[in-house]
Formats: structure tokens, C-alpha cells, sequence
């Protein structure tokens, strides 16, 4: 990426999508998992992404996928890219990418250095390592809370895996956080939200604005 990558998640509503792209979003991320506010069901998540053009990415976010859902929403041909955010080890991660023939982004979890050094088990396993804010034990959702981490503890880590930043990223500190860590994509959801799972045209726009600026 030569540029800044810029993905907006859990987009729900085609007027959001065209924000996103107007915008400049090179990535537009989509929640299939029940539990959260920003689920989209299969046939809505195709409609979404129908208009989409082809230099856009399309990322599905899942939630420890069976094959069974994996199947279902990768039939149409419209993702570019599965996204991970449960507890799927490498081995399972592995296996998800050599089955369905396309690129797997895994969520990893951060509070602490070893977190981040943990990350290394994905190598060969994943083609994209999302670093997101650990949340609370018991959590109902395992990101999307607007939490952040240390940006610090990224700096000098030795990652060969391309790599993101998500977790508490808004407009007023993604240019912040994009100089602190060098992050060559950023991923914001709740940080463009008037409320859970309620996209913000005007903060979408801004954001695209303060990443890029």
C-alpha cells in the first residue's frame, strides 16, 4: 500500500457505502455476527456490496465462522476479503484461507507487548493482521467498543505480515495514531457513529479527511 488505506466497518445502509466511497475509503468493512448492532445479514451484505467497484475492497467480518456461513457468503463472489475476529487459531485461520481460495485478515488482540508478539503464530497463516484493542472479559463484542490500546507498543515490533491499526480511532486522533505507529491502514467503526451501529455520512467524510490530511 503506497498510501494510506482507509477502511470504514460495519457499514449497514447503501447512503453510508456511497460516503464511504466518496470519501476515499479504500476498504469498506461488513459485520455478519448476530451479536452485534452493526450485523448485516447475507442478501443484504450482497446488496451492499453490489455497487461496489472493483478497486474498493470488500471485507466480511466474522466472528469464529463455520464453513457453513463461509460458504453462504462467499458464493456470491462479491468479498475480497474475510476478516477474523474471534478466536480462530492459526491452524483454523490457516485452513479458512486454503478452502475458500481468498485473502484472511486476522484480528489480533491488543493490551501488552506479548500480544503483539503473539501475532507472529499467523505468519503463513493469514495474509493481513488487523491490531485491535483487547476487550473487557465477558465482553458481548469482541471489538467495535471504541476501546484503544498503547499505540507505543507497535513501534519497532517486528511484524512481516502487512498489517492495520483499529480500535478507538476517531477523527480527532487517527492522524495522531497513523504518526505514532505508522500504521500503513487504519480502521475505524464506532468512531464514525452517532450511535451503535448508526453510521455518520458527515463523520465518515471527516474522518477520510483527518486520515488523509
Amino acid at each position: 500500500m503506497s498510501r494510506l488505506a482507509i477502511k470504514i466497518c460495519g457499514l449497514s445502509t447503501p447512503d453510508t457505502v456511497g460516503a464511504a466511497m466518496r470519501a476515499g475509503a479504500t476498504h469498506l468493512g461488513f459485520v455478519h455476527f448476530p451479536k452485534s448492532p452493526r450485523h448485516v445479514e447475507a442478501d443484504q451484505l450482497r446488496a451492499l456490496t453490489a455497487p461496489v467497484p472493483a478497486h474498493i475492497e470488500r471485507v466480511a467480518v466474522l466472528v469464529d465462522p463455520t464453513d457453513e456461513i463461509l460458504t453462504e457468503l462467499t458464493a456470491a463472489g462479491a468479498l475480497t476479503a474475510l476478516q477474523l475476529h474471534g478466536k480462530e487459531s492459526p491452524e483454523r485461520t490457516a485452513a479458512i484461507r486454503a478452502r475458500f481460495a481468498i485473502p484472511v485478515w486476522k484480528a489480533i488482540s491488543v493490551k501488552t507487548r506479548a500480544d503483539i508478539e503473539a501475532a507472529k503464530a499467523y505468519t503463513g497463516a493469514a495474509d493481513f493482521l488487523l491490531f485491535d484493542a483487547k476487550t473487557p472479559e465477558g465482553a458481548a463484542l469482541p471489538g467495535g467498543m471504541g476501546l484503544r490500546f498503547d499505540w507505543t507498543l507497535l513501534r519497532g515490533a517486528p511484524i512481516s505480515t502487512p498489517w492495520g491499526l483499529s480500535g478507538g480511532l476517531g477523527i480527532d486522533n487517527v492522524a495522531e495514531a497513523v504518526r505514532i505507529t505508522a500504521a500503513p491502514l487504519v480502521d475505524v467503526s464506532s468512531g464514525v457513529e452517532s450511535a451503535p451501529g448508526i453510521k455518520s455520512v458527515d463523520k465518515i467524510m471527516a474522518f477520510c479527511n483527518a486520515a488523509s490530511s
